[in-house]
């Protein structure tokens, strides 16, 4: 019986293969070495944290100190429900508005569509930092500072996406959508009914890949509220920071918090996000 992953007669333990996994094993081990690090330093007590940032073994033993201070510290369940209301609410209006705007550049012809493409473009090669200013007027103008839709308006349009999106529509075969329009079908139906059904892969990997976005965020909402019961988790937890001051458990216990339902989307997601690299290639956006 042939083991699947090999070709016949192909030899599992060849050295170019030993080298695959050698180098796949110190990329992993780049990145889950300082995730491990990060959850020793969080169970140790600040004074083992402190001296021994490197042992595997403190003097204390393991503790949940600083798990219960922070925790006892902050509002940690309000800044989280903020978090997961803001992270739905853009994930929601950037696959909507991304998925529409990336069909219309890939099958509607329009005048000004170069141009507008160009736009979207130049739009991902200017560094967001630049247009804070900008955008906290707008917000103070729309009276939107310290609001929901102060966090989320300006985080709701992703023009990457909506190239990713194109790219993906150009893809799909024009006789499908084709048959559609002779039996009578809208565009804006068969966008809905043969383009979004064929499409579900990379809507959910873009889906993913926002909301992680959205809920790692620290900068804007860090900008755009002043208001503890409206902060984010990031900017709770890093109020919570501040009034302890230079404290390594209790700021490895913030982080590790703040990143554990991120790491519960990824365990229940995780198919769809690899399906819709693997399909798309993602990473070479």
């Amino acid at each position: 019986m042939i083991k699947q992953g090999h070709k016949p007669g192909e030899n599992p333990w060849s050295l170019s293969r030993i080298a695959a996994l050698l180098v796949l094993a110190f990329l992993a081990a780049t990145w889950l070495v300082p995730f491990a690090w990060s959850v020793l330093t969080s169970l140790k007590s600040e004074a083992d944290a402190g001296a021994s940032t490197l042992s595997l073994n403190p003097p204390d033993g393991l503790s949940f100190a600083a798990y219960r201070k922070v925790l006892s510290a902050g509002d940690i369940p309000s800044w989280a429900w903020n978090s997961l209301i803001t992270s739905v609410a853009i994930t929601v209006i950037t696959v909507a508005t991304s998925a529409l705007a990336g069909y219309a550049f890939s099958r509607v012809n329009f005048k000004g569509k170069r141009w507008l493409y160009a736009a979207i473009i130049a739009a991902i090669i200017i560094p967001p930092q630049l247009l804070i200013v900008p955008l906290f007027r707008q917000m103070l103008a729309f009276n939107l500072v310290d609001t929901y839709w102060g966090i989320i308006l300006p985080q709701a349009f992703a023009p990457a996406m909506v190239l990713i999106l194109k790219r993906f529509f150009d893809q799909i075969p024009l006789e499908l959508e084709e048959a559609a329009r002779v039996d009578g079908a809208s565009r804006l139906r068969v966008f809905w009914s043969v383009v979004l059904p064929l499409s579900r892969p990379i809507l959910a990997a873009v889906a993913i890949f926002v909301f992680i976005g959205a809920w790692n965020n620290f900068l804007w909402p860090f900008i755009v509220t002043t208001d503890a019961h409206l902060m984010t988790l990031p900017v709770g937890l890093q109020t919570v920071k501040s009034a302890y001051g230079l404290q390594y458990a209790q700021n490895m216990a913030s982080a590790i918090l703040a990143a554990l339902p991120l790491v519960v989307v990824f365990l229940f997601f995780q198919r769809q996000i690899i399906k819709g690299i693997a399909t798309t290639g993602f990473g070479g956006q």
